[in-house]
């Protein structure tokens, strides 16, 4: 624009002007605020960033219409405005995130015996461990995909077997169940002590292998974690530890009931020897 087309300008075209330029750097400022903040803003928070006088639900309606085609629009909730993303895009935008989950030491040797004793019932399990497996523990590895059940064994009751499955050598890098370590892989690694040779086979499960600790140790964290098992069976079947309760009550009255005959059998024989 020359010096005489600035002349030539009336005092209101020129206020109009300076209108349009405030007006746009009040919309700038909108959203900026919309984009920095975490929350959405309402009337009150917005006024206290514009100029005086700005006309707020004017310039949110203007910003609306400016982003209504556009990735992110302006979107009142929780009663402010904020920038979000359009809603016909949200199936494009999801994120799929494998949630890394710690297994407990029980889980952990339960595993190994399945692994090592495939097919195996519960009961058999916990006689290798020597402690009641909860079916939490079961319920975890199958969550994970680690076993599954597999038929039935012909046994009274019919118990069933569990197995590994291939989701199992897929996380462990195994081709076949053959390719898990023996006895002296392990040993030539560090994760059991030295011990007397025999099959893994005979020996039970990774579970009861001894770890380079001092056996006062082993023993005391063996004796609290089979504590935690049985109380954690018990609180799944309270039903059964009230059965043993009364079980227990029984055999001490017929314990005290024994004691008794023997004691009135003893007085019986010295009256005869008197």
């Amino acid at each position: 624009m020359t010096v005489a087309d600035r002349d030539k300008r009336s005092p209101s075209q020129d206020a109009t002007d300076h209108s349009a330029e405030a007006r746009a750097d009040q919309l700038r400022l909108l959203e900026a605020l919309f984009f920095a903040a975490a929350t959405p803003l309402d009337e009150v928070a917005i006024k206290l960033r514009l100029p005086d006088g700005a006309n707020i639900p004017a310039l949110i309606a203007e910003l609306d219409l400016h982003y209504r085609a556009r990735g992110v629009q302006v979107i009142k909730t929780s009663g402010g405005w904020t920038l979000r993303t359009a809603t016909d895009l949200a199936p494009r935008l999801k994120l799929v995130q494998k949630v890394q989950r710690r297994l407990s030491r029980a889980a952990i040797e339960t595993l190994a015996i399945v692994a090592y004793h495939q097919p195996v019932t519960r009961a058999e399990i916990e006689d290798i461990r020597g402690v009641v497996v909860s079916s939490g523990t079961l319920d975890n590895l199958m969550e994970v995909g680690w076993i599954a059940p597999k038929g039935r064994r012909q046994a009274p009751g019919r118990p069933v077997t569990w197995v590994t499955t291939e989701a199992f050598l897929l996380h462990f890098g195994l081709a076949e169940l053959g390719d898990l370590p023996g006895m002296e892989e392990l040993r030539a690694a560090g994760l059991i002590g030295p011990r007397p040779d025999f099959a893994l086979g005979e020996t039970g499960t990774l579970g009861e292998m001894p770890l380079n600790m001092d056996e006062g140790d082993a023993d005391a964290e063996e004796h609290e974690r089979a504590e935690r098992e049985a109380a954690e069976e018990i609180a799944a079947n309270p039903s059964a530890a009230e059965d043993d309760d009364r079980d227990s009550d029984h055999d001490d009255d017929a314990d005290n009931d024994d004691a008794d005959a023997e004691t009135a059998g003893a007085g019986e024989a010295g009256h005869d020897d008197g």
